[in-house]
């Protein structure tokens, strides 16, 4: 039973590396001791950044919020291909990194700008007959995927260090940076991988407003409350 109402909101979290998403709405309803806590857009174990989760009636606009664009900050590792395209992976094939000037580098991420169409990963959510891919992937079975339509409004290279590129990018709902660095790889000629990814914004919404995990697990409730944004607020944010 709820020791208080539940609220209705929307929570801001930067989630911490090593954990899921689901990990963090089982926090947060522990701490609020609710049940009605919802997330929108999973965020992987090895990823950290902007989490944004739904509150009591707020759960009924999470397909809203959740269909917005995205930005991401992140480091590929030139050299290297893994199963599931980042560092959590088994190493499928390691090749050499060939000498890498601003040109190619700039060429290889142009080639993903605008519409482009990307091949979902076995390790992502989507089902094939009713079963979501990863769970096919762990049982060591690869099957037939659709491509998908994905938007790049912009990116930008922030540093070149062979074997590491850190780039940022906004994109599209549904889009796939495990598979934006593999396929970067792919056009370098080396292979690559997503080594570190963090989501920095989603929507109108940015991680200056969000809680650290920490911060959730040494609030007292009654602090915690204070901190969800109310759904008026959440409609003004987004200029709806």
């Amino acid at each position: 039973m709820s020791l208080i109402a539940t609220p209705d909101g929307v929570l801001l979290v930067d989630k911490a590396p090593g954990m899921t998403s689901h990990d963090v709405v089982a926090l947060v309803r522990r701490q609020l001791q609710i049940k009605k806590v919802g997330h929108c857009g999973t965020l992987d174990p090895i990823a950290t950044g902007l989490l944004i989760l739904t509150l009591g009636r707020g759960t009924k606009i999470q397909d809203l919020l959740m269909s917005e664009d995205k930005e991401y900050s992140g480091t590929l590792l030139l050299g290297k291909t893994t199963d599931t395209q980042d560092r959590a992976g088994e190493i499928l094939e390691e090749r050499p990194i060939p000498e890498l000037t601003e040109e190619n580098v700039r060429a290889a991420f142009e080639k993903f700008r605008g519409d482009f169409y990307q091949l979902p990963p076995m390790v992502s959510a989507i089902k094939h007959g009713g079963v979501p891919l990863y769970k096919l992937a762990r049982q060591g079975k690869t099957v037939e995927r659709e491509p998908r339509l994905v938007h790049v409004y912009r990116y930008q290279i922030d540093r070149v260090a062979s074997p590491e590129i850190d780039f940022t990018v906004l994109c599209s709902k549904g889009f796939y940076v495990r598979t934006y660095a593999h396929d970067i790889g792919e056009v370098l000629g080396c292979g690559a991988h997503l080594k570190e990814l963090r989501r920095t914004r989603s929507g109108r919404f940015d991680l200056k407003r969000a809680l650290s995990v920490e911060e959730i697990r040494n609030s007292a409730p009654v602090d915690l409350l204070g901190k969800i944004l109310s759904l008026p607020e959440v409609s003004r944010m987004r200029g709806a």
